[in-house]
């Protein structure tokens, strides 16, 4: 599903519904997060960005730190560095070792040039203002320092939105189901650039392709679960479906020993 239609994009934007139910815990993003234990290469992409990071000295700030493993890394690698970490859903940031706090990306409690470097990994799909935040992204910089951020392309993990059209259409009675809610389409790999573009003149895309196989049909089956936050957003009864998509992958792992799904996610370091 590569466009969202106007109650799918409040619905993705919505704060309420990201504070209170999508991310105020750990659970549903933790559960997109492990799939990719079973992605061949495998990407260390907390440790991609700790890299991205080696020049830079002072302070890095996280916006949309969520659980934080991005945070904890960074505090393991680069002791050196003043780590902030910053989202709009409180209950998510329990465990997130401190300093952080409470934001939105479109009006950051910091001031112009406060930051040597700033991170907005897998986020700003969740922005209801994308160029305000990739203005207040450039504002808070100083300097030549990078903005790190990241999302994933129109093409990834197609074979789950095939999984769901076809349990869909088998809950519904008919041939295939209405699309799931695609988190990244408004701001995915091939339109970040344009975005990002507006506040910075210099962008290097480094593309992350793969492919995840499993053998169990349960780390998939977690994963589009993790979505029943916008459960009411797919026209379709949610834990009907995902209950046939698990006989759907059940049924396809026996036949052929694997499920295979093809990854493409991305990093860009933008420069003013």
């Amino acid at each position: 599903m590569t466009d969202l239609s106007a109650a799918h994009d409040a619905a993705v934007t919505d704060r309420a519904r990201l504070a209170g139910s999508a991310y105020n815990g750990d659970r549903d993003l933790a559960a997109r997060q492990s799939l990719y234990q079973w992605q061949t290469p495998r990407y260390d992409l907390p440790g991609l960005v700790a890299e991205q990071l080696g020049d830079v000295r002072g302070r890095v700030v996280d916006i949309g730190c969520g659980n934080g493993k991005f945070i904890q890394r960074l505090g393991q690698d680069r002791p050196d560095l003043s780590l902030l970490g910053l989202d709009i859903a409180p209950g998510i940031l329990a465990g997130v070792p401190g300093p952080v706090a409470v934001a939105d990306a479109t009006r950051l409690p910091l001031a112009a040039g406060s930051v040597d470097a700033a991170l907005a990994l897998h986020m700003l799909y969740h922005v209801s203002d994308i160029p305000q935040a990739v203005r207040e992204l450039a504002r808070i910089v100083a300097d030549d320092g990078p903005v790190i951020v990241s999302t994933n392309s129109d093409r990834d993990k197609v074979e789950l939105d095939d999984l769901w059209q076809r349990a869909a259409g088998d809950v519904l009675g008919v041939g295939r189901g209405p699309a799931r809610i695609s988190l990244s389409a408004r701001f995915s790999l091939e339109k970040a650039s344009a975005f990002l573009g507006e506040e910075f003149s210099r962008m290097e895309v480094v593309e992350l392709p793969g492919t995840i196989m499993v053998r169990d049909p349960d780390p998939v089956i977690a994963h589009m679960a993790s979505y029943r936050a916008w459960a009411d957003q797919h026209d379709v009864p949610f834990g009907a479906t995902v209950d046939r998509a698990r006989t759907l992958l059940v049924d396809h792992i026996a036949r052929h020993g694997t499920y295979e799904i093809t990854c493409l996610g991305g990093i860009l370091v933008c420069r003013r």
